[in-house]
């Protein structure tokens, strides 16, 4: 079978042709025709124009003998039978109907975008005597493309037939994106084919807060969506208030802390996360200027100290990450980051850009994660190449082009605004755009109870583990930022 699949012949899906223009007019009529007919023939079965005498020559020629009243009523119950049976077909079968309706949209995308070729043939008339010949127009190409509905995902593909229009169909993905209402998530080229991957319908996919977790070095946020940390280091996080960006930020600290990952958690302008220093292990929680400094410095200072380390590791192997050799991963929670440094003099600007660059370009390998936070990604705090580190960027609410400009750069991506909390678009690492959806949180659900529930458990499983003597502590990871305990620059608990 496979033999076949891939010398002989492969499924792509259903074949676009030109006549599908009319798709929708096809599919209705299909539905009110049989059923107008057999109203009509059922209706008039037993009535003074019956089936048996109407077909009788007689009856046809004697038109004033025709009963019209009982003609024009049974007409009207036909026609009305026959549009209840296409609006019923519509609402029973929408997403058969939306298929349809598709395969017409990429007919017609074809046809006005001139994509075709044709011809005048001329022929013989068989039905006009006096006119010997008839010319008509011929379509003597259209692409060769297939829709295709597979696990959620619409597959559009186009022939690669070294025709002059090969170049435009390698550009369509916008096109199709916005006239299905689909977002691209992949572009493959195929043999002999471009192939447009499409997620229809992205809010089914999203998923409530239970379902996020955070393993093997990866956190599922949608059912389509992960992100895959270790691979693809760094989140950028923008949005407006409002937007639902505080809630996803915690519904992350939540799911990466019952994985057991090390959080320090910055919080300069003392808002909602700064409130987390109340359940949090003390010396994570940071608000004031001084004391997201020393995290950082101290951060920097602990990853370089782990790379030596884990070189002396008896498991390490040249090329491996931290968890080939069993160590936790370290992610650094900044929230309000531009605002931060907008508060810092020049020089104090310029040592945390400094913190903030060799964390993004060196802690991949040693497992030191970013999760930056700001209503507008200002280049100007995040120049010398840092903002193009950041591989999974999350713009949430309604954002300006400039904002979205800052975010995903340069795209013809159209934005759309939808007034729905937690949507936004996000760039998942492999440089296509698409629509996104944070975790659905339950309404009034506690982030402090549920997270003070979560720092306890793993505390207590931390505790058991290190009595059985089962886990072996890390030299020096966690030792700097719980030296922070002591500094009198650390903000104090609310």
């Amino acid at each position: 079978m496979e033999f076949i699949k891939r010398r002989l012949w492969k499924y792509r899906g259903h074949r676009i042709k030109p006549s599908m223009q009319y798709a929708i007019l096809q599919a209705g009529l299909a539905i009110f025709i049989p059923v107008f007919l057999a109203t009509l023939a059922f209706y008039h079965r037993e009535g003074l124009v019956n089936l048996n005498e109407w077909f009788q020559w007689e009856t046809l020629r004697s038109v004033s003998e025709w009963n019209w009243a009982l003609l024009g009523k049974g007409l009207g119950i036909a026609l009305v039978t026959g549009l209840v049976a296409v609006a019923t077909a519509y609402f029973c079968f929408y997403e058969r109907f939306k298929r349809i309706w598709h395969k017409q949209k990429i007919a017609r995308m074809f046809i006005s975008n001139r994509f075709i070729e044709k011809e005048n043939v001329t022929t013989e008339s068989v039905w006009n005597p006096n006119d010997k010949k008839v010319t008509k127009t011929k379509v003597t190409y259209f692409p060769r493309s297939y829709y295709q509905v597979k696990k959620g995902y619409i597959f559009v593909r186009i022939s690669m037939d070294m025709s002059r229009f090969q170049k435009r169909f390698l550009e369509l993905g916008e096109e199709l994106e916005n006239g299905l209402y689909c977002d691209l998530v992949e572009r493959e080229i195929e043999e002999n084919f471009v192939c447009f991957k499409f997620l229809y319908d992205v809010q089914k996919n999203r998923i409530p807060i239970d379902e996020v977790k955070a393993e093997n070095g990866s956190m599922k946020l949608m059912k389509h969506v992960e992100w895959k940390f270790d691979s693809l280091p760094h989140m950028l996080i923008a949005g407006g208030t409002g937007g639902g960006k505080t809630y996803f930020i915690l519904t992350m600290i939540d799911a990466l802390l019952k994985s057991g990952a090390d959080l320090r958690v910055l919080d300069p302008k003392n808002s909602d996360l700064a409130d987390l220093e109340t359940v949090m292990p003390e010396g994570t929680v940071f608000s004031k200027s001084t004391g997201i400094m020393m995290t950082l410095r101290k951060s920097v200072k602990e990853m370089l100290q782990r790379s030596e380390d884990m070189k002396k590791m008896p498991n390490y192997q040249t090329g491996g990450n931290y968890a080939d050799v069993g160590l936790p991963p370290v992610f650094i929670v900044f929230d309000e980051y531009v605002a931060f440094m907008e508060m810092l003099k020049r020089e104090d600007q310029m040592k945390a850009l400094e913190y903030m660059k060799q964390l993004v370009m060196l802690g991949r390998q040693m497992g030191y994660f970013l999760i930056l936070a700001a209503q507008r990604p200002d280049a100007k705090y995040l120049a010398d190449g840092i903002r193009d580190q950041f591989s999974f960027r999350v713009a949430l609410g309604k954002m300006s082009e400039s904002g979205y400009g800052m975010m995903f750069g340069d795209t013809d991506k159209t934005f759309i605004f939808k007034n729905i909390k937690g949507r936004g678009y996000a760039d998942t690492g492999n440089s296509l755009i698409s629509e996104f959806y944070t975790p659905l949180v339950p309404r009034g659900y506690d982030f402090l109870q549920e997270i003070e529930r979560t720092v306890s458990e793993v505390q207590g499983a931390q505790a058991t583990a290190v009595a059985s003597g089962s886990v072996a502590t890390e030299t020096g990871d966690m030792g700097g930022v719980s030296e922070a305990n002591d500094d009198p620059t650390r903000t104090p608990p609310s």
